[in-house]
């Protein structure tokens, strides 16, 4: 099993990745990024699978790929979240992850995509701070 990278290392190999894409996709990543950050500034910053940018809080919120000719932002609980402004437009066949495809030139809707990241950590932190009873004797309904 691989060990994941340190935050900071993360965010060092996230700000290599910005500037080594030398066009329109490494300045659609950073913006990215900060709107991600703007929208919940506990969240964390990891970089796995072999050079993928995540971004986690309570689990994986996120994704910032980045394609020859798309900035790609694949939500791992998309599927179980609402996006009344349509910006999920990727990967829409799937039962658990859903994703925005940007192109070169496209606007970002800043406040759906902040509402939606928040979405996304609100999913991932719902049912995690209180602990579910064990069963067992003491909380069984049956009793000798």
């Amino acid at each position: 099993m691989k060990k994941p990278v340190a935050v900071e290392s993360a965010s060092a190999l996230i700000d290599e990745r910005i500037k080594e894409l030398k066009d329109w996709r490494g300045k659609m990543l950073a913006k990215v990024r900060q709107i991600i950050h703007e929208a919940d500034p506990e969240i964390l910053e990891e970089w796995k699978w072999m050079g993928t940018p995540v971004w986690s809080h309570g689990g994986i919120v996120c994704t910032g790929e980045t394609y020859k000719n798309v900035v790609k932002m694949t939500f791992a609980k998309g599927a179980a979240l609402k996006d009344p402004s349509g910006l999920f437009n990727s990967s829409l066949d799937g039962n658990v992850r859903r994703a925005i495809d940007i192109h070169e030139g496209d606007k970002v809707d800043e406040v759906a995509l902040k509402d939606l990241i928040r979405a996304a950590v609100a999913l991932n932190l719902k049912g995690k701070s209180k602990p579910k009873p064990r069963g067992g004797w003491a909380t069984s309904k049956w009793r000798a």
